[in-house]
């Protein structure tokens, strides 16, 4: 058992679903769930918090707010609440603005809640199963050290954190499992039970497509059953033509804006929190592009990557994502044409430019394919547009305007 000091991250792009979603994923596959069911109004919750107390015979349900980012406990969006408190309870958290380390200061609006039943817990361990980068292989994650973030425990005690990669032309062997829960502490009442679960995990995560399945909690009862109590799944979206019920998933509400009409556009772009808007071809180039900028002590405020065969309409669309953010001072534009021609881009800008009456610097960097022909329509436009020769140089133009 491989001990790791922290975990990758999930290649691609991703599709986050709520807990409520995940957990019916996870019981599809045999993995242990406590009953629990959504709610999207006060008297749902109410209704549901009756409904659970009377199929279980228990004392206590828990209020849990419904968005995409972990640390809902800290600020006040879980709560374990007796069955008349749950009314008042789903009011104070449903429409509530939660904030959390990974929400950010604005965070986000409660739309959704889950009510579920209170389980009587001896142990909190963490399970986690993400695709290392590193290895091309299935990573399964586990700690002692259950409800806390993993990346603290990382942090502060990574001899806790165990690890090992699951062989994609044998799959999850049975001895690693057990292996595993040995390492846990799982007692001779829990280990089988384990070993099932983390099985079923495998089998989803393979089959579902996903890029994390994350449960922190994974409880142990004390009567030695061993139970999700959360789910933080993601799928990895270029898998998205194989699940077409992924569509019913989706939250809109819980995604940026311009990320979403980026995607229906056929863009790739991600939000940052920079001020110099990126056009680029390729993802590799974006990420270079990022870089230079920060090296010259710009910031970037996107990363988007127009792909190899964009038209002129995508170029035009790109520039207005990339305007909708009011902190984009500048915008660079870096293309290297190989598939993609120079000449289109130039044209994209030009058309940008003039229709949207853009009011930033925009420097331009083209090299490869009719690069001539794409300098000279930026040449012939009229417009302030400034010509650079090198990444470099178009990183460092800008960031110099700007600053000005």
């Amino acid at each position: 058992m491989q001990r790791l000091g922290g975990r990758d991250t999930p290649p691609g792009t991703s599709m986050k679903i709520h807990e409520y979603q995940g957990k019916l994923l996870l019981a599809k596959y045999g993995v242990p769930i406590p009953k629990g069911y959504p709610a999207f109004t006060v008297d749902e919750a109410e209704a549901a918090g009756k409904r659970l107390l009377d199929e279980t015979k228990g004392a206590v349900v828990v209020v849990k707010a419904q968005i995409h980012a972990g640390g809902r406990g800290k600020g006040g969006g879980v709560k374990v609440v007796k069955g008349p408190d749950v009314r008042a309870t789903a009011e104070k958290i449903l429409g509530m603005q939660l904030v959390t380390h990974q929400t950010g200061p604005v965070g986000q609006k409660v739309r959704r809640l889950y009510i579920e039943q209170g389980l009587d817990i001896a142990r909190e361990l963490y399970l986690g199963m993400l695709t290392d980068r590193d290895t091309r292989r299935v990573a399964v994650i586990a700690s002692t050290e259950g409800g806390m973030e993993i990346e603290k425990v990382a942090e502060e005690h990574p001899e806790k954190i165990l690890t090992f990669h699951v062989d994609p032309t044998v799959g999850l062997a049975a001895h690693q499992a057990r292996e595993l829960g040995f390492a846990l502490g799982l007692g001779k009442e829990s280990i089988g039970k384990f070993v099932k679960l983390l099985s079923s995990l495998y089998e989803m995560f393979m089959k579902e497509d996903c890029s994390m399945a994350e449960v922190n909690p994974l409880v142990v009862l004390k009567n030695g059953d061993v139970a999700a109590l959360d789910a933080k799944i993601t799928f990895d979206d270029n898998a998205d033509f194989r699940h077409p019920e992924w569509k019913t998933l989706r939250d809109a509400d819980e995604e940026d804006p311009v990320e979403l009409e980026a995607k229906d556009a056929g863009l790739n772009y991600v939000s940052l929190d920079g001020n110099i808007g990126c056009l680029v071809n390729g993802a590799g180039l974006a990420m270079a592009t990022m870089d230079v900028i920060q090296l010259e002590g710009g910031k970037p405020a996107n990363f988007l990557d127009v792909g190899g065969g964009a038209t002129k309409d995508q170029v035009e669309k790109a520039f207005k994502m990339i305007l909708q953010s009011p902190k984009v001072k500048g915008i660079f534009v870096n293309i290297f044409g190989g598939i993609m021609r120079c000449d289109v881009i130039a044209e994209g800008v030009v058309a940008a430019a003039k229709g949207l009456d853009i009011k930033v610097p925009i420097v331009v960097r083209l090299e490869g394919t009719n690069v001539e022909l794409g300098k000279q329509i930026l040449r012939d436009s009229g417009l302030a547009i400034t010509p650079a020769d090198t990444m470099a140089d178009g990183a460092k133009k800008l960031v110099s305007s700007i600053s000005k």
